[in-house]
């Protein structure tokens, strides 16, 4: 008997996820140049023909992958409250999402800054340029409410020190402190100190804080 088109559309639509997940996992541990579309599928545990059928050349999965990036972002749910608790709710939703998605963020952080891969970066950026704005307009809205001089760049600031941490988590995995970041970035603001530590599976801190990037190294497949 034949499957339903509802049943067809699941197994399809569950294969197109596999092979993102898949294509997020390899790009971060061996680039987009060093990871081919066979050994995704591969990975993936589905028929090399079922990228193309998804997403065409890889430069469409690449842009997949980043705008599943941008699409986790922009579903950070907002903080209601103070000003300062709209706040402490950005700062907090980025170091969550950089602890549940660590793959997604080492995948996309690399092609943000890999000449091969930037315009795939930009160009998945013009697709949420809407939402990009929003989301500045946002922060943006916070800081002038908080009185900052200049909104536009302490937003900009803001985000350039949580990139820069989310980097560092990247890089140097259960070595970096990245509890201890969310309450540097918390006295940074003026923030009240957080009653309670970021909902994460986080190693305990070493005493003699060092960042090692042995610690973020994964066992390959």
């Amino acid at each position: 008997m034949a499957r339903s088109d509802d049943r067809n559309r699941q197994v399809r639509e569950r294969a197109r996820e596999t092979i993102l997940l898949s294509a997020t996992e390899l790009f971060g541990e061996k680039g987009v140049s060093g990871a081919s579309i066979a050994e995704i599928t591969r990975r993936a545990g589905v028929a090399q023909g079922l990228a193309n059928y998804h997403f065409g050349a890889k430069d469409q999965l690449v842009g997949a992958v980043i705008d599943r990036w941008f699409e986790m972002l922009f579903d950070i749910p907002t903080r209601p409250g103070s000003p300062d608790e709209v706040l402490a709710g950005i700062i907090d939703g980025v170091f969550v999402a950089t602890g549940f998605a660590l793959p997604l963020q080492r995948a996309v952080l690399a092609m943000q800054h890999q000449p091969e891969t930037h315009r795939l970066f930009a160009e998945s950026e013009q697709r949420f340029d809407e939402q990009v704005h929003a989301s500045e307009e946002i922060v943006r809205g916070v800081f002038r409410e908080r009185g900052a001089e200049d909104p536009a760049l302490e937003e900009v600031m803001l985000r350039t020190n949580l990139e820069g941490i989310v980097i560092k988590y990247a890089v140097y995995g259960d070595s970096f402190p990245l509890e201890d970041a969310r309450r540097w970035m918390y006295r940074l603001y003026d923030l009240r100190e957080p009653d309670e530590p970021l909902a994460l599976e986080l190693a305990p801190r070493d005493a003699d804080l060092r960042l090692r990037a042995i610690r973020a190294v994964r066992p390959t497949h």
